[in-house]
């Protein structure tokens, strides 16, 4: 046997704590994450015992993120994305500003260089990909309008922080270090080009996704499924997300992450796509249990008893200073509390770029070693918080509008996208098809309806979306389907059918109730993307069911016309 069995030992001690521990958690009614990461304290170097290498630790836990980036751009498509960017660029760097300006505030109270107190505060300003997807995923909001809003705002923070990690060895001199606070002079000339030539890369990158990966991965994991071999097919899916993960980190200095998300968005343009997501399941969750073991082994437990005052005002920034500037930046965008606090409390962590960044600003003599003790144990807490701020959002809700007035007269305020134009044609808003969602699903049913000349009106959450069909002429309200209010706008007392396009089962349920309790009427059809969710649904005589995208599209469509006919 060799000597040298370092990767084994990491693994397997690694994966043996993290089951005991986040056993324990379970059982203690806590996120299994926080179980992972004291396994990660306990096999970590400022702890006694045996000390795990951290290095093939962070490596292997950086494959975890790549691998989710990819299943999340396996649902995420470019449109999805483009459909958010009204409130998730403007959002994204508004709320890093804030963070930003927040940390490098009292880290200048401190007495540190303005260089390692703007290293600080962008540290504070980044949310961890790997923590807000495992909190979208385990509710189930993934898929839905407040999901796309905060993974597209995550983004986009994670293309600024692309630019941030290239720009700042650069802008080191200019900075000052954490030794010796007076700066040298960087000429503005240099700072240019190392924009212009970030910005040309992450272009490059990006057009090449899109004009070249868009042909070739689709078809190149059809050739692979004729084969007919398992084993390929699943290859094939680790090959392409950790090939171009590793190709745009060296060939365009973007991070392992975006390549991945980007490689993820261009394979779901094959229709082995779910396929491929079920496939690379099991992969995603191994290794995203040693993304969290990893963080844990990086963190001093000492800096709890030496800097808690510091400490204290680091969390605040993240948990409560990110949150408030999310919420109220999502409120000013005019969507529901619900959407401005799951917004605001999936991003009020942070992770893996803000330990990419504290260790170049340690590196770079920017920032002192205390400075990444601090980020390291805001991220511990925040991230072991995290969970338990996603299951007080409903109730934090409630709790809001019953003492403000104020929230909630924003709840009912007079929104022209939330009920439809006076000038609708009666003629479309009896016996019409409500259409909940307007994704990928929707919009081919909506085609089809066009066709046969059978009126809809569209029921959709991305305020975006709806204000783009109105100016088609296309009847549409904004808001949450699972109200009253908004099935009400979309005159489902006069419906004769509901179309339920978006795959929530949750959802589901509530809206079908609403429905029939106004119209008993009515016919209900939905869909799932599994069988067992799809037997589950008919044995409680929800509606008609339809399982994937691509069986909803070609059955439901007749469906619906076989049920309502085409119109003259």
């Amino acid at each position: 046997m060799p000597h040298d069995v370092s990767l084994i030992a990491t693994i397997a001690v690694g994966f043996g704590l993290a089951m005991v521990f986040g056993l324990i958690a379970v059982q203690l009614r806590m996120p299994p994450l926080v179980g992972y990461l004291l396994a990660g304290i306990v096999c970590g170097p400022y702890t006694p015992g045996f000390v795990a290498d951290v290095g093939l630790a962070s490596q292997l836990a950086e494959i975890g993120v790549m691998l989710l980036m990819f299943g999340v751009g396996l649902h995420f498509s470019l449109k999805d994305l483009l459909a958010v960017r009204r409130i998730a660029v403007p959002g994204a760097i508004v709320q890093i500003a804030v963070a930003t300006v927040l940390g490098l505030g009292v880290s200048m109270l401190w007495g540190w260089s303005l260089g390692g107190a703007l290293v600080f505060g962008l540290c504070l300003s980044v949310a961890s990909t790997v923590v807000l997807l495992r909190a979208l995923e385990a509710k189930g909001l993934l898929k839905s309008i407040n999901g796309q809003i905060a993974v597209g705002w995550l983004v986009v923070e994670d293309l600024v922080m692309v630019l941030v990690l290239v720009l700042l060895p650069a802008l080191a001199g200019l900075l000052g270090s954490a030794a010796q606070p007076a700066p040298e002079v960087a000429t503005a000339s240099d700072i240019w080009e190392t924009v212009g030539l970030t910005l040309a890369k992450v272009t490059a990158f990006i057009v090449l996704m899109l004009v070249v990966g868009r042909r070739l991965l689709p078809k190149a994991l059809w050739w692979v499924a004729r084969t007919g071999s398992q084993e390929l097919f699943t290859l094939s899916i680790v090959a392409v997300a950790l090939g171009v993960a590793f190709g745009a980190a060296k060939l365009f200095d973007v991070s392992f992450a975006l390549g991945a998300f980007f490689a993820g968005m261009m394979m779901r343009e094959s229709e082995f796509s779910h396929r491929a997501a079920d496939e690379s399941l099991p992969l995603r969750d191994a290794f995203a249990v040693l993304f969290f073991v990893s963080v844990g082994m990086l963190f001093d437990p000492m800096v709890i008893v030496q800097q808690p005052v510091k400490l204290l005002a680091v969390v605040a920034i993240i948990l409560i200073g990110k949150t408030v500037a999310a919420v109220a930046l999502v409120l000013l965008f005019r969507y529901p509390l619900n959407t401005a606090l799951t917004v605001g409390v999936s991003l009020a962590q942070i992770g893996e770029f803000s330990f990419i960044l504290a260790g170049m600003g340690v590196a770079l003599n920017l920032m002192p070693v205390e400075g990444q003790s601090l980020v390291l144990a805001g991220a511990l807490i925040s991230i072991a918080l995290n969970a338990s701020l996603f299951a007080a959002i409903e109730p934090a809700r409630r709790w809001i509008l019953a003492r403000s007035a104020l929230a909630r007269k924003l709840e009912q305020r007079d929104d022209p996208l939330a009920e439809l134009p006076m000038s609708t044609d009666p003629k479309l808003l009896s016996k019409q098809v409500v259409l909940v969602g307007y994704g990928r699903v929707g919009r081919r049913i909506a085609h089809v309806l066009r066709e046969q000349n059978i009126a809809y009106v569209v029921a959709e959450q991305n305020r975006e979306i709806v204000d783009a069909l109105r100016k088609k002429g296309v009847p549409a309200v904004s808001g949450d389907a699972q109200t009253p209010e908004v099935l009400i706008q979309a005159h489902v007392t006069r419906a004769a059918m509901l179309v339920i396009a978006i795959p929530d089962a949750v959802d589901v349920r509530k809206m079908v109730e609403i429905a029939r309790t106004l119209n008993p009427e009515i016919q209900v059809v939905l869909h799932t993307h599994s069988e067992e969710e799809a037997e589950l649904l008919r044995k409680e005589s929800l509606g008609e069911v339809f399982i994937s995208e691509h069986e909803l599209a070609r059955g439901m469509s007749a469906h619906i016309v076989q049920q309502l006919g085409g119109r003259p």
